[in-house]
């Protein structure tokens, strides 16, 4: 192991050392890790397998599934993937570019996901409040058009923050008690004036996610009215069961995500293995949850799951 060991004196390198504190039992820690992470593919992969097979699934819901699927998929491998390479092989040096690179991915990942969450907030406003309308106002073509203006977004607001940490300069003490490349944890290894950088870090994310939550709220609020005025308790179940799914997703995303990002500047109380244990289960959690949690309340796309299951289980029987 000490042949993979980066010294960081080494001027193009930093160390991440894993979880502070609990360097002995990696190889244990990695288990599940691992496992949640495999879970998650898998889950993510069949969904996009199965919308893409399935002509009858080609509708703007799936395609929203299909794209918080990738979403996960990418950010989740951007972070536990060096994790992992932490915890068996010792591999802790990673390059400045590297560390932005992945600080810019898992970043644009986050805030990908939150512009997913509107989206389907609105589709499922427009299902409920207006469905006789809802094939021509929620096409496939304007669905992906909102995908690519998510990603627009992402990419803008995200990209300053690996601009701005790559004009400073870095002390020679580079190791960082983390398993990834976390904006604030990455600053703080500066030798220079970091106002900036920590006043981005820390408003961009709340000003996404607070402008992203207000607009989920309102969808809410209407679909809320709109489904008081229905006399039927069985419409009135059926309409709501409907966002179920999409409330269950967003109770994982908001709160941990809120929880990380205060933790990480103000929680000193807090013990860092726990922070980098809980921040590390930011990602893999939805990632492995969000795929169970939409086959299980999306009668059709689980009888679709079930039915390439069975087909890939039993080749010779088609």
């Amino acid at each position: 192991m000490a042949a993979f060991n980066l010294t960081p004196s080494d001027p193009s390198t930093f160390i991440l050392t894993g979880i502070h504190g609990l360097e002995s039992a990696h190889i244990w820690i990695s288990i599940p890790f691992f496992t949640l992470y495999i879970i998650g593919l898998l889950g993510n992969f069949m969904v996009l397998l199965v919308v893409g097979k399935e002509q009858t699934l080609h509708k703007p819901m799936y395609l929203l599934l299909c794209m918080l699927a990738l979403t996960e998929i990418g950010t989740s491998t951007s972070v536990v993937l060096k994790a992992l390479c932490i915890f068996w092989f010792n591999l802790k040096g990673i390059t400045l570019g590297g560390c932005l690179t992945q600080m810019f991915f898992f970043h644009a990942g986050t805030v990908m996901h939150s512009a997913i969450l509107v989206t389907m907030a609105f589709d499922r406003y427009v299902a409920i409040c207006n469905p006789l309308r809802y094939t021509t106002i929620l096409t496939n073509a304007r669905i992906a058009k909102l995908g690519l203006l998510g990603l627009t977004r992402a990419v803008l607001f995200v990209l300053p923050l690996p601009l701005l940490l790559s004009r400073q300069p870095f002390c020679a003490n580079r190791i960082i008690p983390h398993t990834y490349c976390d904006h604030m944890a990455v600053a703080k290894m500066s030798c220079g004036d970091i106002a900036v950088n920590r006043m981005y870090g820390l408003v961009i994310p709340f000003v996404v996610n607070l402008l992203d939550l207000t607009l989920i709220g309102l969808s809410y609020g209407l679909i809320i009215r709109a489904v008081l005025r229905i006399s039927s308790k069985t419409a009135h179940q059926k309409a709501l069961n409907t966002c179920t799914a999409h409330i269950c997703v967003m109770l994982m995303s908001y709160p941990s995500f809120f929880f990380s990002t205060l933790t990480h500047r103000f929680g000193q109380g807090i013990a860092p293995h726990v922070h980098i244990i809980l921040a590390n289960l930011y990602f893999l959690l939805p990632t492995m949850l969000n795929p169970i949690i939409y086959g299980v309340k999306n009668k059709e796309l689980l009888e679709k799951v079930g039915k390439y299951t069975c087909r890939m289980c039993s080749p010779g029987d088609h």
